[in-house]
C-alpha cells in the first residue's frame, strides 16, 4: 500500500509534462511557437486533423490531470489521518482499579445547638 501515493504522485508528473508537451505542439491561429515545434511534422504524424487530435488529446489528458489529483488527495488525506502519538497516548486503557473508593457517608445525627 505504500507504493501507490509515490507511483500515483510520478504519473501525475507524466501527465503534465504530456501536456505541456502536446499544448506547445498546437497551432495557434498567429503561428507562434506551434510553428517552432514543428508544424508540418505533426500534419505528416495526425494528418489534417492534427488540430482536432491535439485538442482532443490535451482534453483526455487534463481530465485524467484532475482524476489523478482527486485520487492522491483522496489517498493522501487517509493515510495521514491515523491516530498521531499524542492521541494513542491519551486512548491508552489504564488497567481497572481493584479497590474502588468510596465517598465518605453523611452524618444522619443531628448537631445540639447551644
Amino acid at each position: 500500500m505504500w507504493f501507490i501515493l509515490p507511483f500515483l504522485t510520478a504519473c501525475l508528473v507524466v501527465v503534465c509534462l504530456l501536456m505541456i508537451v502536446v499544448v506547445l505542439m498546437q497551432r495557434p491561429k498567429s503561428e507562434g511557437l506551434g510553428a517552432a515545434f514543428g508544424g508540418g511534422m505533426t500534419d505528416n504524424l495526425f494528418g489534417a486533423e492534427t488540430t482536432n487530435v491535439l485538442s482532443r488529446f490535451t482534453v483526455w489528458l487534463g481530465g485524467f490531470f484532475f482524476l489523478l489529483t482527486l485520487v492522491i488527495s483522496i489517498l493522501y488525506v487517509k493515510h495521514s489521518s491515523g491516530e498521531t502519538s499524542i492521541q494513542k497516548q491519551l486512548l491508552k486503557t489504564h488497567p481497572p482499579m481493584t479497590n474502588p473508593v468510596q465517598a465518605p457517608q453523611k452524618n444522619t445525627t443531628p448537631v445540639p445547638s447551644h
